[in-house]
């Protein structure tokens, strides 16, 4: 049973650590996403250098990484403590995959939409909360950054009312690190020059204004 359990643990971070966004972007653009835009291989970044279709493909991918590892404990009968308690536990191991990728020296993205896919496999109405959350907050400000750093707050928050003893500190951490990989987003959102995605009202309201 240990090496069962240690072998999925090692799964659940591998599973994290494959970069969707610089595989997808090699193999049929022929582009490294890591040379252009932010640099960074996550979601937003695709979507900047290899458009809406990649983008949303890689968004699909880097949220299926974090529910199919946060399942492996209750797919395969391991549990730790408890089913829920085992389900944040691996998908916090696809995240730091996500994070620090051993396919990408150790590197990675800021792990957002596999921690959603974790909080999918977890709790699926917190799930579609935080996609609400998420889709208003880019349809106003046009910025996954400041979407991203404003719903990971919210769901801390929601699981800290509902008396959710087990998400709650676990939410806090991610909130914290997710933060701390915005830091110079935050610097941009705050010096007016944050990048914008090309859609929601403050993209149409700067644009108005270029023409």
């Amino acid at each position: 049973m240990k090496l069962k359990l240690i072998i999925l643990m090692i799964a659940a971070y591998l599973l994290g650590s494959i970069p969707n966004g610089v595989w997808i972007g090699k193999a049929f653009f022929n582009i490294d996403i890591r040379q252009h835009g932010s640099e960074n291989i996550g979601t937003t970044n695709t979507y900047r250098v290899l458009g809406t279709t990649a983008g949303t493909i890689v968004m699909i991918l880097d949220i299926s990484k974090g529910t199919v590892a946060a399942l492996l404990p209750i797919i395969f009968h391991v549990s730790l403590f408890s089913d829920n308690l085992s389900k944040l536990i691996f998908g916090i191991l696809a995240v730091i995959g996500h994070t620090f990728s051993i396919f990408d020296r150790f590197r990675g993205g800021k792990a957002v939409a596999t921690s959603a896919g974790m909080l999918l496999a977890y709790n699926p109405y917190l799930f579609l909360l935080a996609v609400v959350s998420i889709v208003i907050m880019i349809s106003i400000f046009s910025m996954v950054s400041l979407g991203s750093m404003f719903t990971f707050t919210l769901i801390t928050v929601v699981s800290f009312l509902t008396g959710d003893r087990v998400l709650t500190p676990l939410a806090l951490l991610l909130t914290i690190f997710v933060f701390y990989r915005h830091r110079q987003n935050i610097v941009r959102i705050k010096n007016g020059t944050e990048g914008l995605v090309p859609f929601g009202l403050n993209y149409w309201h700067k644009h108005q204004h270029q023409l």
